[in-house]
């Protein structure tokens, strides 16, 4: 085998130290403009903020905006689509662009693909999505209780006869289901609460279809929706909160179960 000289290793390293270099700067360069890239997609919002715009009104037009940024149109539309995508602005073609309603779409397709993705390994984080959404309803079932009314109790009584009415049936009523918990914490008329749940409601489903359907008997899981109503009707709301973490606590155990299950 020949054998290296002191030159031949030192060019080696040179060249090495090279491309070490050359990567590095490459690296360093995409970071650079992401961050440029984020700057600009922030002086967009400001931008919107600062001349109090509200959803639904339209925004400066591309030159407008290139002139007054400072920047060329190629930059400003690659800025511009990221906005869109994150429910920032909305671009209508052949009508110009305009600060977009309130949307969390996006904000659920990325929180239910981090569920999923995270099945393929520990589960760690579909777990925490489904702690959130544990939190947000056990934390805000008294406050909401406070403000339901008779007619809010016979809404969410004729919901859990339509679940047991179909469980009896041997039939799935997980519409049902969004729609009983989505009423729940319909007396607080918070609509920005109503989205979250929305976005945690189909998070929570998709790491259900993930892992699969659970072998909770159907008639059991609507029983648990009557008793969480049977607590709301009687005014408890510390029994209403700990039969709503009993409710989540089914899909908590089988995510941990999935994964003993694939460590043994």
């Amino acid at each position: 085998m020949e054998r290296m000289t002191g030159h031949r290793m030192k060019d080696v390293r040179i060249r090495k130290g090279e491309s070490m270099s050359v990567r590095s700067g490459t690296q360093g360069a995409r970071f650079s403009a992401q961050n440029r890239m984020r700057a600009l997609q922030t002086d967009i919002m400001n931008l919107i903020l600062e001349r109090r715009l509200s959803p639904g009104d339209p925004m400066p037009t591309e030159a407008e905006l290139s002139e007054e940024l400072g920047i060329g149109r190629n930059t400003l539309r690659e800025a511009l689509k990221v906005l869109q995508a994150l429910g920032v602005v909305e671009i209508r073609h052949g009508f110009g662009m305009f600060v977009a309603p309130s949307n969390f779409d996006a904000l659920a397709d990325g929180l239910t693909f981090r569920g999923r993705l995270s099945l393929q390994g520990t589960g760690h984080e579909a777990m925490e999505l489904v702690d959130i959404r544990q939190a947000l309803e056990t934390g805000l079932i008294g406050a909401a209780m406070a403000e339901m009314t008779s007619a809010d109790h016979a809404d969410l009584d004729e919901l859990v006869t339509g679940m047991e009415v179909r469980a009896a049936a041997g039939k799935n009523f997980s519409d049902i289901d969004a729609t009983f918990h989505s009423r729940l914490y319909s007396p607080l008329d918070n609509q920005v609460l109503a989205q979250l749940m929305d976005v945690f409601w189909q998070v929570y489903s998709e790491i259900q279809q993930a892992i699969g359907h659970s072998d909770t008997p159907l008639i059991d899981i609507a029983s648990k929706h009557r008793a969480i109503l049977d607590a709301i009707r009687t005014g408890d709301a510390v029994e209403a909160a700990h039969t709503l973490d009993v409710h989540f606590g089914g899909l908590r155990e089988r995510i941990a179960g999935l994964h003993a299950s694939e460590a043994q």
